[in-house]
């Protein structure tokens, strides 16, 4: 099983290492301390920072990365969502109200010559 934290996944920073899926996280930033020659050579995955690639194979992990499908599932749905509270959102704007009266403007101007 994927999820299950009992686990043995191997280190990207030493081959000799296996740790518990439920600590592999913690196990990533000691690691990532201890070996920092090893960590510059390597690229962590977009979609899952447990990822850990060599840079050159960067690209073709992101192709065909497992969670790539369940991150864009995510953003779909949240798109999905966001469209229909768009659509239901009901504008409360109103206009200010307006202090101009232009015909009690023009009807003043009209008493006053025009001067050129």
């Amino acid at each position: 099983d994927v999820l299950d934290p009992e686990r043995l996944i191997q280190c990207p920073y030493n081959k000799h290492h296996r740790i518990r899926a439920g600590r592999f996280p913690y196990h990533l930033v000691k690691c990532r301390k201890s070996y920092p020659e090893v960590a510059k050579e390597l690229a962590t995955c977009p979609f899952n920072a447990r990822h850990l690639v060599p840079q050159a194979d960067l690209s073709d992990h992101i192709m065909k990365c497992s969670d790539k499908g369940i991150l864009e599932q995510d953003i779909g749905k949240r798109t999905v969502r966001a469209a229909r509270e768009q659509v239901n959102a009901v504008s409360t704007w109103q206009a200010p109200p307006c202090e101009e009266d232009w015909e009690t403007e023009s009807l003043e101007q009209s008493n006053s010559p025009f001067i050129w």
